[in-house]
């Protein structure tokens, strides 16, 4: 029996998939039936990601320049005539004690991690609510519920996050237009941990790499790490029809991290 694909004929856009979490969802965007269009700085990356796509066009963004966003958009209509999903994926993470912050870098975040999820919604609300529908999912973090000591920037910029979702899941709701968030705990084997998280947190707690891994395992109940796959399955739940009824919320997918919604 065929598979039933949940996004079958489905265009999604997906920011920030040029590697690691964003590629995982575009390419199981693409096994589960959807045409994929990926935004990201690393142009040359998100057509490597295009090319391992059945259906798929890249596009050179910077979220943080609502032009781009624009642009991002523009492209996915005039290839494919609609956006049904759009995945705000694109985010940064820098951290620090405040005392040694540089304000610069600390306002950077909030730059790419809020205003940019602000900016590609702008650009997609004009096309869903013409096309009378929409879903529109952020990948946010358990960072957007629990304040993060000496990462100040990023769980500010994630709890941002949840209130634009929410304040704009009350915006267009009657747009028939759903906005969620999914907050994953963390994804200790990923790249982003293995080539710079991992470092900059044994830094700043002065300890090893190693007793940082063990103290993040030791906060997850389950006794591991989010694995993209985990994220993948809860995107395909929230974005499709199967959750019209959800709409405002912010899913925890932290192998019980983080238990109150």
């Amino acid at each position: 029996m065929e598979r039933c694909m949940k996004f079958k004929d489905k265009v999604v856009v997906i920011t920030g998939a040029a590697q690691g979490l964003g590629q995982a969802l575009a390419q199981r965007c693409s096994d589960e039936g959807a045409k994929v269009v990926i935004g990201d700085m690393n142009y040359e990356g998100a057509c490597e990601t295009a090319k391992l796509l059945k259906d798929a066009v890249a596009v050179k963004l910077d979220v943080t320049k609502y032009a781009d966003c624009e642009a991002l958009i523009k492209t996915a209509v005039d290839k494919y005539g609609k956006v049904d999903i759009l995945v705000a994926n694109a985010a940064i993470v820098i951290s620090g004690a405040i005392e040694e912050f540089d304000p610069e870098k600390w306002k950077f975040v909030i730059d790419v991690n809020l205003c940019g999820f602000f900016n590609t919604v702008k650009a997609a609300i004009p096309v869903m609510k013409k096309q009378g529908y929409g879903s529109i999912v952020q990948i946010n973090s358990k960072s957007g519920k629990k304040g993060s000591a000496k990462n100040s920037a990023y769980a500010s910029s994630k709890f941002g996050g949840i209130g634009l979702v929410e304040s704009l899941a009350l915006e267009l709701a009657e747009d028939n237009i759903r906005v969620n968030a999914i907050c994953p705990g963390n994804m200790l084997d990923s790249p982003l941990w293995v080539n710079s998280l991992f470092k900059q947190y044994a830094r700043n707690q002065g300890i090893t790499e190693e007793e940082v891994r063990q103290k993040y395992i030791n906060q997850v109940p389950m006794k591991r790490g989010c694995q993209y796959e985990d994220i993948a399955n809860c995107l395909v739940f929230i974005a499709s029809d199967d959750a019209s009824y959800m709409t405002g919320q912010a899913l925890n997918v932290t192998g019980g991290q983080q238990m109150q919604p």
